[in-house]
């Protein structure tokens, strides 16, 4: 096969005369203001109190004997610790038990239970998701102790759970 200097050096030629007139033609102003940011001020977001993230997540009633023993993964997929065991407050909050703590959410013997809301957690697929809790306020969240404050929810009761995906 031939190679045909003069062709390639037409092609290149026209290619580098058709970048120069797109860069120097000025935009349509429409499409010049949707390429610029529209403001420089930092947008403000809404906060949301965790009942009303819960409720903007589709909640889905759930039976409780099917979330202990799920993993709870951090946004990185990783593997935090396992749901022990599910419990209400005297306020009537429904926390989550997860055994916290070890290599990789399940070796040691520092793994402790932490209780998290149910309002920062969303099913996904066959996992726990943290959605709002991040590992450093699983690491730095009090140990929590059975208390009078707190009764275990029944294996068989119906609770509503967040749902999302990834």
């Amino acid at each position: 096969m031939r190679r045909c200097p003069i062709t390639s050096a037409l092609l290149a030629s026209a290619i580098f005369v058709i970048s120069a007139v797109i860069t120097a033609t000025p935009q349509h102003p429409a499409r010049a203001a949707s390429t610029q940011p529209a403001s420089t001020e930092p947008a403000k977001e809404e906060q949301l109190s965790p009942e009303q993230q819960m409720r903007r997540r589709f909640p889905q009633p759930a039976r409780v004997r099917d979330i202990v023993g799920l993993p709870v993964l951090d946004w990185s997929d990783n593997t935090l610790g396992y749901v022990q065991r599910v419990v209400r407050t005297r306020d009537g909050k429904i926390q989550l038990i997860v055994r916290y703590g070890g290599w990789f959410g399940w070796i040691g013997w520092w793994q402790r239970p932490v209780a998290v809301p149910i309002e920062v957690i969303a099913l996904i697929g066959p996992h726990v998701g943290a959605l709002d809790m991040t590992t450093e306020q699983f690491r730095t969240a009090p140990t929590w102790q059975p208390s009078a404050d707190s009764t275990e929810v029944p294996a068989e009761e119906i609770i509503r759970v967040a749902i999302t995906r990834r």
